[in-house]
């Protein structure tokens, strides 16, 4: 990595370790929105990282906001979730806002002034995004738009809405189309936070829209390419993902480690047990594989714009590893693995979710097995 990586690595981990790790059992306890946090990240530019300079970004690459990503996920998953759906949103806005658009939004997403819900999933449409029913009529100069979606991150406590909708039934995923929707609006239904497993300081919720008025520049983007626009955001938001995964894995090795050094049982530590350093092995190396599969992906995105398979490769291998040694960190603290409050315990909760949002593993061996067969 380039010393602009190397540095904000080291940026990212002394906030981590100072700010997000301590109170990580407590949001996770409360299921808090650490608001608090937030403003600390904004402070530090941790928000569309890969907007441009010239627009107020930080100007890092998808490699940097990787890195950016597995150091926040060290101290606690929920915020890199934050971090993430920015990411998303104002690479969107960068790519294909009007001016206006990236005057009203842009800048506010990047300061935490606005909190962004990027609305794609229905109760009929989790993987198969073409199976949307959420709809936007012509409704004078502007829009009417009406639907339901679930599972929204930040639906609970979202300011604008990015929300993918039909605008042309008849043209299947062709006629789908992108608005920028004020959450304040008339029409405009939230649902409570849902009590999630883990990841519980990101908050998900549903969002009703009943007739609500759109204007004309309520529209993100080409009438009709908001299908492949959100699309294209993906190779980037697994990249995230992926290392999201690593740093949760790696902060349970870490916390395994520390844990078998000081454990004794039948009169020494158990750090000296084959059993259990075979098991610190495997994570280790399974760990790095993930982390540079996904910084290959991320590389290769930024070079070739578009690299679906490696991305899907990294979030797939990625969230595995994360799932499969977080549970290996359990094992290793025992018993007291398994009670609540105890780090390991949390991780192997947080973990899970990364093997299905952003796209399930079974859709990414999917995308692989199609990139694969194209070549």
């Amino acid at each position: 990595m380039e010393a602009a990586h190397e540095s904000m690595r080291e940026v990212v981990r002394r906030f981590a370790e100072s700010r997000v790790r301590p109170a990580a059992a407590a949001l996770d306890a409360e299921s808090r929105l650490p608001t608090e946090i937030y403003d600390e990240m904004a402070t530090l530019g941790l928000f569309g990282v890969t907007v441009p300079e010239a627009l107020g970004g930080a100007g890092l690459d998808t490699l940097g906001y990787a890195v950016v990503m597995e150091e926040l996920a060290r101290g606690y998953a929920s915020v890199a979730d934050q971090c993430g759906l920015v990411e998303l949103v104002t690479t969107l806005l960068v790519a294909h806002g009007t001016a206006a658009q990236r005057e009203r939004y842009l800048t506010p997403l990047m300061r935490g002034a606005l909190r962004p819900a990027y609305c794609i999933t229905e109760a009929e449409a989790g993987s198969d995004v073409s199976a949307i029913k959420t709809t936007a009529t012509p409704s004078g100069a502007g829009w009417s738009l009406s639907g339901e979606k679930q599972l929204i991150h930040n639906a609970p406590v979202a300011d604008v809405a990015f929300v993918l909708a039909r605008t042309d039934p008849a043209r299947g995923h062709r006629g789908m189309s992108i608005f920028l929707v004020d959450c304040a609006s008339a029409g405009i239904t939230r649902g409570p936070a849902e009590h999630k497993m883990g990841q519980r300081a990101s908050l998900i919720g549903w969002l009703r829209f009943d007739a609500v008025a759109l204007g004309p520049e309520a529209l993100l983007g080409e009438l009709g390419r908001g299908f492949h626009m959100m699309m294209s955001v993906l190779d980037k938001g697994r990249v995230g993902i992926a290392a999201l995964a690593v740093g949760i894995a790696q902060a349970g090795l870490d916390a395994a480690l520390a844990h078998v050094r000081e454990r004794r049982q039948f009169g020494r530590a158990i750090a000296e047990f084959q059993g259990a350093r075979w098991m610190l092995a495997d994570m280790a190396k399974d760990i790095q594989a993930a982390r540079l599969l996904t910084h290959d992906a991320a590389r290769r995105l930024d070079a070739e714009g578009r690299a679906s398979a490696a991305c899907s490769m990294a979030k797939c291998f990625a969230s595995d590893v994360a799932v499969t040694h977080t549970a290996n960190a359990v094992q290793l603290f025992g018993g007291t693995g398994y009670i609540r409050g105890v780090e390991v315990e949390r991780l192997y909760r947080d973990a899970k979710i990364t093997q299905i949002y952003e796209g399930t593993n079974q859709i990414q061996r999917d995308i692989i097995a199609r990139e694969l067969l194209r070549e």
